[in-house]
């Protein structure tokens, strides 16, 4: 079979597997944050990142929800980074922001996130951060979640079918949850164009 060949079929099986319920409670939780006043704060480092950014346009355009990546704000993040450290750049962020309990997380991240082995120690400040304020956590991850399944309301943890495609197919199904999530009847208030 053909590389395209293969890594569409496990595509294809990934998504028969991903657990709908979490994705259900991920909506529930989404529409809680929104209608009790709340923001949505999306986390994530490289690809995740780069998500973050296109969620939080769906999120407040589709849904009304008001969402921020942090990532965004290159300005900030690299004075922080500069300033106080990589490590601390999204909890900074969560405290001057003034997170709160209405406040939501959602991080999209292929580790979770791990202090021990010092893969995006910034993600695990984050979650420490907004489990001292009281914050819901959700999240699309893969491998076996990382910190952020540990401490999370709600987190997908994708499939993984092959070690050596762990990466793609947890990006690529992050944007799949979230399409998921930004057209779900319990949170979309605005069509989109097409």
């Amino acid at each position: 079979m053909s590389h395209a060949e293969v890594y569409l079929q496990e595509a294809s099986k990934i998504a028969q597997l991903v657990d709908r319920d979490t994705v259900e409670q991920m909506a529930k939780g989404l529409a809680t944050v929104r209608n009790d006043g709340g923001r949505l704060f999306v986390l994530g480092v490289g690809g995740g990142a780069g998500n973050a950014g296109h969620a939080v346009n769906d999120f407040r355009k589709l849904c009304g929800i008001e969402a921020y990546a942090p990532t965004d704000n290159v300005s900030e993040l690299t004075a922080r980074t500069n300033d106080e450290g990589w490590e601390t750049v999204f909890a900074a962020y969560l405290e001057i922001s003034n997170a709160n309990k209405n406040d939501a997380i959602f991080v999209f991240s292929v580790g979770g996130g791990n202090a021990e082995k010092n893969v995006s120690v910034n993600i695990v400040a984050a979650l420490k951060e907004a489990k001292s304020r009281d914050m819901k956590v959700y999240g699309v991850v893969g491998r076996d979640g990382g910190y952020t399944h540990q401490v999370g309301d709600a987190v997908l943890i994708v499939p993984t079918l092959d070690e050596s495609r762990i990466t793609p197919h947890t990006e690529a199904f992050q944007a799949v949850i979230w399409h998921c999530l930004v057209s779900h009847p319990d949170l979309q208030r605005k069509a989109t164009k097409w």
